[in-house]
């Protein structure tokens, strides 16, 4: 095994003066590959006699350790030279002024929720949620919608997916939060004071529609719940809401199929130069439906209609967002338009409140 101190000193030599780590590849390969200079002669040893292979195996072995070990010492030198360069080429004066991040915005919706839920947490009113994908009958059965109502057909009514020869009623995506009523009655009786915000579902589309909107539900049951408070709860928040303290109400007959007697609310109002202006002037609009939950209703959510009674109303948050902050295209709200949010949107730590004013 003559000539291994000057292929050790050949080789430790050419590693060092590599100079990328392509050239060390072929070294290695030169000296310990396959074929390599190191590996060929660790072939000889099969030759030789056990006292030859004795002396000269541990020799082989070192010396390949050792031409590896300079191999990934001087390819770790490359890469951290590499990465100095790097980095000197990359500086950074982390003391320069940072860049100007874009805001984020509250979505009108959002923060007219907010503006409903501090309102009518004034009130005593606890926030109740529900599934937005229903039952046909907590959606329709028990609110005292008969099966030929209108609202039932596909027409208006988004109904999920049914297989092939299944006769039973699918559910639907809830069209309104009055579904969250009865399973709150259900779960907690009464007395209760309750309000339901939330997504809502119809198969509508134009200025004033879209097919998926928003709509807050309130419901009060109690053993000597009248109109007079249901007046005096919609008068307080339509105060609070519009930020005046000069509000009147007009209350219609109507029939809405789960309370009874049922009433239109109108709001007396003006609109100077498209701008509206609530409590004064000759105009009336109408803003939400409401009345005395029917006794159909108060059975379905298991409380006895000759002990309590309770009233019920619903309003469309973005219809509310439209008439305060003055939005004229119900579509606009779901572009996903970022100009739009700009202009209309809040700042995030705008939190309402009756204190500070809900719109500050």
């Amino acid at each position: 095994m003559d000539g291994l101190n000057a292929l050790k000193k050949k080789y430790l030599d050419q590693i060092m003066a590599a100079s990328d780590e392509a050239a060390l590849e072929d070294l290695r390969l030169a000296a310990i590959g396959k074929k390599g200079e190191v590996s060929l002669k660790m072939r000889e040893l099969g030759k030789m006699t056990p006292e030859e292979r004795k002396r000269a195996g541990p020799v082989l072995n070192a010396l390949k350790n050792e031409i590896t070990s300079a191999l990934a010492a001087r390819k770790a030198s490359l890469a951290d030279a590499a990465l100095e360069e790097r980095l000197k080429a990359e500086w950074l004066d982390v003391t320069l002024a940072g860049r100007p991040r874009s805001r984020g915005s509250v979505h009108p919706v959002s923060q007219v929720t907010e503006e409903i839920v501090a309102i009518f947490a004034d009130m005593g009113f606890s926030v109740a949620e529900g599934p937005q994908i229903e039952s046909d009958w907590y959606n329709f059965d028990a609110l005292n919608i008969p099966p030929e109502h209108p609202t039932r057909t596909e027409m208006d009514t988004f109904y999920m997916h049914r297989d092939a020869g299944d006769e039973r009623v699918p559910n639907v995506l809830r069209t309104h939060t009055s579904p969250v009523q009865i399973r709150h009655m259900l779960a907690h009786g009464a007395p209760t004071r309750i309000i339901a915000p939330g997504r809502v579902y119809r198969a509508d589309y134009d200025q004033t529609h879209t097919p998926m909107f928003h709509q807050v539900e309130g419901l009060a049951l109690d053993r000597d719940i009248s109109m007079a408070n249901l007046k005096w709860t919609l008068e307080e928040f339509c105060r609070a809401f519009f930020e005046v303290e000069n509000v009147e109400l007009r209350f219609r007959a109507s029939h809405f199929p789960f309370t009874e007697p049922s009433a239109e609310v109108d709001l007396r109002c003006s609109w100077d130069k498209g701008q509206l202006k609530v409590g004064e002037g000759d105009d009336w609009m109408e803003i939400l439906g409401s009345g005395m939950v029917h006794p159909k209703v108060l059975r379905a959510g298991g409380i006895d209609p000759e002990q309590v009674q309770g009233f019920a109303f619903g309003i469309g948050i973005d219809r509310l967002a439209m008439l305060k902050y003055g939005i004229p295209d119900l579509r606009a709200f779901f572009d996903c338009d970022l100009r739009w949010l700009r202009h209309y949107g809040f700042r995030a730590l705008d939190v309402p409140t009756l204190r500070g004013g809900l719109s500050a």
